[in-house]
């Protein structure tokens, strides 16, 4: 039911944000969505909350999920996507200020600017190390494939989109190149929660680790 739920409500914060999106007729980075006095600042917010707490939901009901490769398998993917979950968290609540100028270079730029953007790409690189750990699972050959292609597309994308910002060259193609990378990304979350919740194998290990947790 948790893996049900949290893939409902990042699909919803997902929604949201194209919604956000569409209303404003300029091109905008997604972070600018929810800029100080931004129209779709209230919208960004909620967005982000529901993208978090659902992380933060999917995180807890796939705690058994584990790589079969070492060197990913020092923590769990379901850690990697609570830690994404709370850089959200911390991301929707202390936005960029107005216009969002790039932190250190633009002189505009305040600490408020350099925290949101740092927790937006810690968020978005622990999704995409979790992308990478379940790349390698041994339960899901097919969402083993998804994940890795996954990966990489959000890693491609959303670095293109963040140099270009950083250069302040192209910044339409810049814009949508973060937008369709944080798509990709939430989606993948919704994927892999909705998989795992249709997964047998998964519900008799949580089913197993419950019963180990009462007896005990």
């Amino acid at each position: 039911m948790l893996l049900v739920v949290g893939a409902a409500a990042v699909l919803a914060g997902l929604t949201i944000i194209w919604v956000a999106r569409l209303t404003v007729t300029r091109s905008v980075y997604v972070s600018q969505l929810g800029a100080e006095g931004a129209p779709t600042a209230a919208m960004f917010r909620v967005a982000l909350l529901l993208i978090a707490a659902g992380g933060f939901l999917i995180a807890l009901a796939s705690i058994d999920v584990r790589s079969r490769v070492r060197v990913l398998d020092c923590w769990a993917p379901a850690l990697s996507l609570g830690f994404a979950a709370l850089c959200f968290l911390i991301a929707s609540q202390v936005t960029c200020t107005a216009h969002c100028p790039v932190p250190i270079v633009d002189p505009r730029s305040t600490y408020q600017d350099l925290a949101h953007t740092v927790a937006a790409v810690l968020g978005f690189t622990a999704a995409c190390f979790a992308m990478l750990q379940v790349a390698f699972i041994d339960r899901s050959a097919w969402l083993a494939r998804y994940s890795f292609v996954s990966c990489l597309a959000v890693a491609l994308i959303t670095i293109g989109g963040g140099v270009l910002a950083i250069l302040q060259v192209a910044t339409t193609a810049g814009a949508w190149m973060e937008l369709i990378g944080t798509t990709v990304a939430i989606i993948w979350i919704a994927v892999y929660s909705l998989t795992l919740a249709c997964s047998p194998m998964h519900a008799r290990v949580v089913s197993v680790e419950w019963a180990a947790s009462t007896d005990g």
